[in-house]
């Protein structure tokens, strides 16, 4: 008998890892519960239904496997899909309907890289029938390479700022009576002298530091103008945050979670709120190549409990890079969606970094 080490110290046979491997490939395509006779007639080896039945006590000591109250089988335990991630999960190949897929989703044309990282939580989802996220890659690389303000009358101008990456944020502000027509024209000039070709977040530190000395030259009261600049340049600097299958949290979650679903979709919608902020904490970096994992406790906060969260960064180069994830039920093929997740990310990066090359040309 061979015994092989893992982690966590857990003593399994060969044989016992592939009596794990099988449940939970059988629970994830059934969802039923696996006994020894189905297990004897999946397996690769011929062994007596006796022999798979110690092997799954041995599992179930371990804490991999666990009774269900309605069957005399076993599925896996929070416990055994770790066990299975960190050692026994193999990354299953693309198929060829897949990829056609992903490269249709994209097929359109973008304008803004913003329609390209929403455009993947929509294909994301798609394929997987589970909640997608994407997050575009990181502004903090932006530059700054144009503002203007454009007058409508009435005291109301048309604030428009450029970025470097082509994304174009304009909005509509009312400048305070006081401040006149040569006051905005020396101030933009100021703004495109001192700013343009400077990353958003040195943008927003002389924003606070230098910009406001210059202008006091020009301007009696430049805090209004100020504002207008600050407001317009935060609306450049926000993350992208997409989510792509909202309603097939429904799918796998209970009549009796509701409060549940209430829970994340708010998170998924709150912006810059603190609800945001926890989950971008829970996706975890963005300067990491693997693809992660996280199920059941592992998962904070508990709004998230019984469900599996799978995170992939994908980089754009120079231009920063962002993530792609998933949040579907624990029972999930894992082998599958670990294997589409690294080719989404791939076709992602390569998409944006075209849009990137055609918009430098």
């Amino acid at each position: 008998m061979v015994l092989v080490l893992k982690e966590g110290g857990i003593m399994l046979t060969k044989r016992q890892l592939l009596v794990l491997k099988q449940i939970i490939r059988s629970y994830t395509e059934t969802g039923q519960p696996v006994g020894s006779k189905a297990l004897m007639a999946q397996l690769p080896v011929h062994v007596s239904s006796a022999t798979i039945r110690n092997d799954m006590a041995a599992l179930e000591d371990e804490g991999l496997i666990r009774k269900t109250h309605s069957s005399s089988g076993r599925v896996p335990s929070t416990k055994g899909y770790r066990y299975y991630l960190d050692n026994l999960v193999e990354p299953a190949a693309v198929t060829p309907n897949e990829i056609a897929a992903i490269q249709q989703g994209f097929g359109g044309h973008f304008y803004k890289i913003d329609e390209i990282v929403a455009q993947s939580a929509r294909i994301l989802s798609n394929l997987t029938n589970y909640t997608a996220i994407t997050l575009g890659p990181e502004v903090t690389n932006l530059k700054l390479t144009g503002f203007r303000l454009v007058p409508l009358g009435n005291h109301q101008v048309m604030a428009i700022l450029v970025t470097s990456n082509g994304n174009v944020e304009s909005q509509l502000f009312t400048l305070p009576p006081e401040v006149g027509s040569d006051e905005v024209e020396k101030a933009i000039r100021i703004i495109n002298d001192e700013l343009v070709g400077l990353s958003l977040g040195e943008v927003a530190q002389k924003l606070q530091s230098e910009v406001p000395g210059l202008l006091f030259k020009y301007m009696t009261s430049p805090d209004g103008f100020l504002d207008l600049f600050g407001n317009v340049l935060r609306k450049a600097a926000e993350e992208r945050f997409y989510v792509g299958g909202r309603l097939n949290l429904m799918d796998y979650l209970g009549d009796s979670d509701v409060d549940q679903l209430k829970r994340l979709l708010a998170m998924m919608d709150d912006d810059q709120g603190t609800e945001r902020q926890a989950f971008n904490t829970l996706l975890g970096p963005l300067h990491d190549s693997h693809i992660k994992v996280k199920l059941g406790s592992e998962l904070t906060p508990d709004v998230l409990e019984n469900l599996s969260l799978l995170t992939a960064n994908y980089s754009v180069g120079e231009h920063g890079t962002g993530m792609i994830a998933l949040i579907g039920p624990t029972q999930m093929p894992y082998s599958k969606m670990i294997g589409l997740l690294d080719a989404f990310r791939e076709e992602l990066a390569k998409r944006l970094t075209d849009y990137y090359n055609h918009f430098d040309q």
